[in-house]
């Protein structure tokens, strides 16, 4: 008689978006596992075309409200590759120091309100509140500073307003940014305790053997860098779409995304292994004492690292404030020209492709983005169906806070909500 045992999930409300989870075993063998994303497609790539060059980075930002400036920087990188611009040093580093407070504030929210709760046993981040409140007002202080230094550099911390092409409308002062420095170092305390303290939780086994995709550059990739992978030669930003191909499938509105037609891993864990030894030393020591080699492929423990880099993230805002003097200029003149331009650069969540053509009248002619998200999701499903295997003898509730568990840590998008997963179950 053979034993057939469905899950579905109708609704993922813990992400930016509509999407569900459905699970099929047959005699305990998994069959079918999707993650399906069935929120309506917004078709940002196509309203984009017929738009001024210089209106990308405002529009795409309004993708996500986590992290527009991911967004509005692989953005700018491409229409300034297309156009041959190449930045001022002091304006790049106007750039990162933007980029390190939405690194700060992003992870600081998913460690604390969002992933925290899966490993102390607790439905959400108010339950958490009450038995380690000291660790969540840490966590919203955190947070606290990434925002504000948003605000500081980009004029708001939800779709920054101060970014334009070739830099800024306006610079902070250096008094501005002396007054900042007094938060990030009490940040950085923060930082290190956050590391210590989800260091402490219990992970479940779970190695993955995605190929890992990530940014690498003289520093730690955050703002801009080369393509780099874990199985192969790096590649050149420009031949991303060479290798990077995105496919439909028909359980989701959101495309999957393969590397020379593998499962491929961005985010944190590949930039982590990618980069470790660019980390800093007071970095690597946090990761060292958290028991991080200097590689992970356990996508649970993805929460430590998520931690080591908002040390890091927090240093570097540091270092660039200690060295700050206003650029000469707040921006580079972007004149328009025919050609084809490619951005990247690490968001949070991973590495975000921008590629745009650019008429002779200025005009964008055509848009392709890829975020990281849409490039995990292939990996997502193959920890789904290896935690399903492994876990076949739980009871229905059990299973599926492992899968909810498992979904967390790719951290796919922060929706406000307080509950991952609406969970129905079909027997026959």
């Amino acid at each position: 008689m053979t034993d057939t045992r469905t899950i579905r999930v109708g609704a993922l409300t813990r992400v930016e978006g509509e999407g569900a989870l459905h699970v099929e075993l047959r005699d305990g063998v998994p069959e079918r596992v999707e993650l399906n994303i069935y929120e309506p497609p917004r078709f940002f790539e196509a309203f984009l075309r017929g738009r001024a060059h210089t209106e990308p980075p405002d529009l795409t930002a309004r993708i996500c409200g986590i992290c527009p400036v991911a967004y509005q920087i692989s953005a700018c990188n491409a229409i300034e590759d297309a156009c041959g611009v190449t930045l001022d040093p002091a304006l790049v580093e106007l750039r990162r120091l933007l980029y390190c407070g939405e690194w700060i504030h992003s992870h600081a929210l998913h460690i604390y309100l969002l992933h925290a709760p899966d490993f102390l046993a607790e439905p959400d981040v108010v339950a958490v509140a009450r038995n380690h409140r000291g660790a969540v007002e840490r966590g919203l202080a955190l947070k606290k500073a990434g925002n504000q230094l948003m605000e500081l550099v980009g004029g708001r911390s939800i779709h920054p307003i101060n970014v334009r092409l070739g830099g800024f409308y306006s610079v902070p002062t250096k008094q501005n940014l002396a007054a900042m420095a007094e938060q990030l170092r009490r940040a950085l305390d923060d930082a290190l305790a956050t590391v210590t303290w989800v260091a402490g939780f219990d992970f479940p086994d779970l190695d993955v053997d995605h190929e890992l995709l990530a940014l690498t550059a003289d520093r730690y990739a955050i703002e801009d860098g080369r393509i780099s992978r874990s199985a192969g030669k790096p590649f050149p930003v420009a031949e991303f779409s060479e290798h990077v191909a995105e496919t439909q499938v028909p359980h989701s509105t959101a495309l999957h995304a393969t590397l020379d037609g593998g499962r491929h891993l961005t985010g944190p864990l590949a930039r982590y292994s990618l980069n470790y030894g660019r980390l800093s030393p007071l970095a690597r020591e946090a990761a060292a004492a958290a028991g991080l080699a200097e590689e992970c492929r356990n996508p649970f423990r993805s929460i430590i690292v998520r931690a080591v880099e908002t040390v890091y993230a927090v240093e570097e805002a540091l270092r660039i404030i200690d060295a700050y003097e206003p650029p000469a200029r707040p921006f580079v003149d972007v004149a328009p020209r025919p050609g084809v331009g490619h951005g990247v650069s690490e968001a949070p969540r991973g590495l975000l492709y921008h590629r745009y053509e650019i008429d002779d009248d200025g005009l964008i002619k055509a848009a392709v983005i890829v975020p990281p998200t849409a490039q995990n999701q292939a990996a997502i499903e193959d920890d789904l169906t290896r935690v399903v295997l492994a876990g076949v003898d739980l009871d229905d509730a059990a299973l599926t806070t492992l899968c909810e568990r498992t979904i967390r840590n790719y951290d796919p998008c922060i929706s406000c909500a307080t509950h991952f997963l609406t969970l129905t179950v079909a027997r026959r």
